[in-house]
């Protein structure tokens, strides 16, 4: 086995692991979680990919994997600020019906 495979199936292994979580978690800020090991994973299987011949490297999944994590970050970010902001109005919608 080699560890080209081995990264793949791990990155396959957290996609699932990610997606099961998006699926049975109720809470928002577990589903936000799940979606960054759904993203860990795919970056993973990206970089498992990149290397086909062992002389010769790919740099273009590299470069994917780089933007997609700096996407991920802000994505991840705004999915917070919008969790917060969400429980704020409930909460004070809530205070107002009292």
């Amino acid at each position: 086995m080699t560890s080209a495979l081995l990264y793949a199936i791990a990155g396959l292994a957290l996609f699932a692991i990610g997606f099961f979580g998006v699926v049975v978690a109720s809470h928002v800020m577990r589903k936000i979680l799940a979606l960054n090991v759904m993203g860990v994973g795919i970056f993973m299987f990206l970089i498992a990919c990149a290397k086909r011949n062992p002389l010769v490297v790919d740099p273009l999944p590299h470069a994917m994997v780089l933007t997609g994590i700096v996407i991920a970050v802000a994505g991840t970010a705004l999915a917070l600020n919008l969790m917060v902001r969400i429980h704020h109005i409930d909460q004070s919608s809530q205070e107002q019906s009292k």
